[in-house]
């Protein structure tokens, strides 16, 4: 392995014995008068907004498993995209070289954080023993990596959905032995998160959910969902971990019905089980829209129980109803979502992980720079948007003033809780019908395109 220091940066680009990116230097910070396609034309890592470094609000993160695992394979046609680093038939030769391509393309893209599944570092072993000995030997070689290039992980989870074993779930699985496998499985993957020093760990559950509820006994799978969450959580602090846990929402598919249906399920999830000090939310915007629901309403119903812990960073494709995970671009989009984010103080340990990849017939190595390049442009611009609008416009006066009725007098004694229901009816009894008053909806709208 050799590295490429370049004094003007941070961290230096790091080479294993291929380079698989040739012709392709460390992105770096032009603006938006460049024309240089692999140039940042927002995103300015060092530039401060609202009191913190675009680098510390979002802590942007390559997701390993779209970006070096994903082939473009869909259920209509084979895989498009013929990566080098895949060529190996030996797999712990194959997980080698696609890390050297991994760290290869976070470090030219001057990313600080990636974030990976088990499985996705390297092939899964014939039997728990051989697979825990291959993520030994790679996630000693990530190590290395990482002390390199000062590179971080932002979060490790573990793969619960793909293999067989679990077509009826993991921690939710009617089959004890399916998930004692399940606890072991997740045991080597915070172990390895431990190891590279992981700020947090993910739980992503998929398979956790039904297809009929005629074969379902829904509140024992909860319970031992809950069961098995705790007995992470405590395995986990007992070996010095400190991070968050993160559950990421998701309404379907594969399941029909997953149990982490959307924010305010988990949430409630997480009351009913006493789970609320430990773990917070991993909340994606492909996600959200399959729960019918708004980006931004997500992080508020996160943000308001105090669990907006991370971001995976997408788009779904608005004329399909399933995951697309396109690379996010709509700026209008993200502004409403950026206004969330920083009223709410940002993420609490999390980052923005960019769970997206590349299209199927985008079969060109510096596609992948593209797409991240535009992401994080993208969301650069959004959070200057955003914070225009907070700090110049008339944006939080409206609200203010849309809600000054509770800010004194009766209205004020009400919010507080020290009203009975027989003085509110007498006071609505007093005042007659109340006038109509405008959500001045389109005004609201208004001010967002004014700043864009």
């Amino acid at each position: 392995m050799s590295s490429i220091s370049n004094s003007a940066e941070t961290l230096p680009v790091i080479i294993g014995e291929k380079e698989y990116f040739s012709g392709i230097d460390k992105i770096s910070y032009e603006g938006r008068e460049s024309d240089n396609p692999m140039a940042f034309k927002y995103y300015d890592e060092k530039r401060s907004v609202a009191g913190k470094t675009m680098k510390d609000h979002f802590k942007f993160a390559v997701a390993y498993w779209h970006s070096f695992c994903g082939t473009g394979g869909d259920p209509f046609g084979l895989p498009t995209k013929n990566f080098p680093w895949l060529s190996s038939n030996d797999p712990i030769q194959q997980a080698k070289d696609k890390m050297d391509a991994a760290f290869e393309f976070i470090t030219k893209l001057s990313v600080p954080y990636y974030c990976f599944h088990d499985f996705d570092l390297i092939e899964e072993g014939a039997s728990l023993s051989e697979s825990a000995r291959r993520l030994e030997i790679i996630s000693d070689y990530a190590l290395e990596k990482q002390k390199m290039s000062g590179v971080k992980l932002l979060w490790g989870t573990a793969n619960l959905f793909s293999n067989p074993r679990y077509m009826n779930g993991a921690a939710t699985n009617p089959d004890f032995a399916v998930v004692a496998y399940a606890g072991a499985q997740v045991k080597h993957a915070i172990d390895i998160t431990i190891k590279l020093q992981g700020e947090n760990y993910v739980f992503w559950g998929g398979r956790e959910g039904y297809m009929s509820l005629l074969n379902t006994h829904m509140k024992k799978e909860l319970d031992h969902f809950a069961t098995f969450l705790h007995m992470v959580k405590d395995y986990a602090r007992k070996q010095g971990f400190t991070g968050n846990f993160f559950i990421e929402p998701k309404p379907m598919e594969p399941s029909k019905h997953q149990y982490d249906f959307d924010a305010a399920t988990v949430i409630g999830f997480l009351r009913q089980y006493d789970l609320m000090e430990d773990f917070k939310l991993n909340l994606e915007v492909n996600h959200a829209t399959l729960a019918q629901h708004t980006f931004a309403h997500e992080l508020q119903v996160a943000a308001d129980a105090g669990l907006l812990g991370s971001m995976d960073a997408n788009r779904g494709d608005y004329q399909n109803g399933w995951d697309t995970d396109q690379f996010p671009n709509n700026i209008y989009e993200l502004v409403e979502t950026l206004l969330v984010f920083l009223e709410a103080g940002g993420l609490q340990g999390g980052g923005v992980n960019f769970d997206a990849k590349t299209r199927r017939n985008s079969t060109d190595p510096d596609d992948l720079f593209h797409a991240h390049i535009g992401g994080m442009d993208a969301f650069a611009r959004a959070l200057l948007i955003a914070n225009e609008i907070l700090e110049n416009s008339r944006y939080k006066s409206l609200r203010e003033t849309r809600y000054g009725s509770f800010a004194d007098g009766e209205g004020k004694t009400f919010e507080e809780g020290n009203m009975t229901l027989e003085t509110l009816a007498d006071i609505a009894g007093r005042n007659g019908e109340p006038p109509l008053t405008s959500g001045k909806q389109e005004l609201y709208e208004n001010l967002i395109n004014q700043y864009l």
